[in-house]
């Protein structure tokens, strides 16, 4: 996807504070060069009395899908999820999303909640 210069620095800069909640994962071929990628946060669960995990972004370049590096990514996710005490990782995808599905439908459970966004309010002036 694409992404402004401003906003991937405004990202970037929240990766690299230690007191931002958004954390990244990042895998790397055999040659060192990045080949994928994954933000996630933790979340509040109330009706649980728990803390989750949540997987904002799951990415891996093309040429290498298939290759294991989503699975690497998602394996380190339940490990940190264990290791902090989360009770669940959760992630959205597009329906139409096939390829990845597949591979989600092997290591998570799907649910059958719909989301919806919705923009707040303009500023009033």
């Amino acid at each position: 996807m694409p992404c402004p210069e401003e906003k991937a620095g405004l990202v970037w800069s929240w990766l690299m504070d230690p007191a931002h909640e958004l954390s990244g994962l990042l895998v790397r071929d055999g040659e060192g060069r990045p080949v994928g990628l994954a933000h996630y946060r933790p979340f509040s669960r109330p009706l649980h009395g728990a803390v989750g995990c949540f997987l904002d972004d799951l990415f891996v370049v093309p040429q290498v899908r298939g290759g294991g590096a989503v699975d690497l990514l998602l394996a380190r996710l339940r490990e940190i999820a264990a290791e902090r005490g989360w009770n669940t990782v959760r992630w959205i995808t597009s329906e139409t999303n096939y390829r990845a599905r597949g591979k989600y439908d092997q290591v998570a459970t799907r649910t059958p909640f719909l989301t919806y966004d919705m923009a707040p309010d303009a500023p009033s002036s």
